[in-house]
């Protein structure tokens, strides 16, 4: 049976699909993009700064489902681009502790509303 996952304290829903879902012991979270939930808008600044506040967005999301950063078992990073990696990298490892989750990370060629990073998780409960 799914659960579905929802906080004031992550940006809405921009179309038909929850923040995450719930099923037995797995929450997956939607991509989430650096939107700032108290003013809707991107967080100032560039690659680190919409890092830091997509992977809020994401600590929110697991927080309104009762889990940490360390229940995330695996993340999947979108870049617009991978000459990004290195500072994203950065802030991503101030959010994890070993043992580190497993990680895709790709470039794609947009992301949505021009963000510059994009972030979901798979975490166990």
């Amino acid at each position: 049976m799914k659960k579905v996952i929802n906080t004031a304290k992550a940006p809405a829903a921009i179309g038909p699909y929850s923040q995450a879902i719930q099923v037995g012991n797995l929450v997956y979270t939607s991509g989430q993009i650096p939107i700032d939930p108290a003013t809707g808008a991107f967080a100032e600044g560039g690659i680190r700064e919409q890092t830091r506040q997509s992977l809020t967005n994401v600590q929110a999301i697991l927080e309104e489902a009762g889990l940490t950063m360390g229940s995330v078992v695996k993340t999947t990073v979108f870049m617009a681009d991978m000459g990004d990696f290195a500072e994203m990298n950065a802030v991503y490892a101030e959010f994890f502790q070993e043992p580190y989750p497993a990680r895709s990370a790709v470039a794609v060629k947009t992301l949505p509303k021009g963000a510059l990073v994009e972030i979901e998780v798979i975490a166990e409960v």
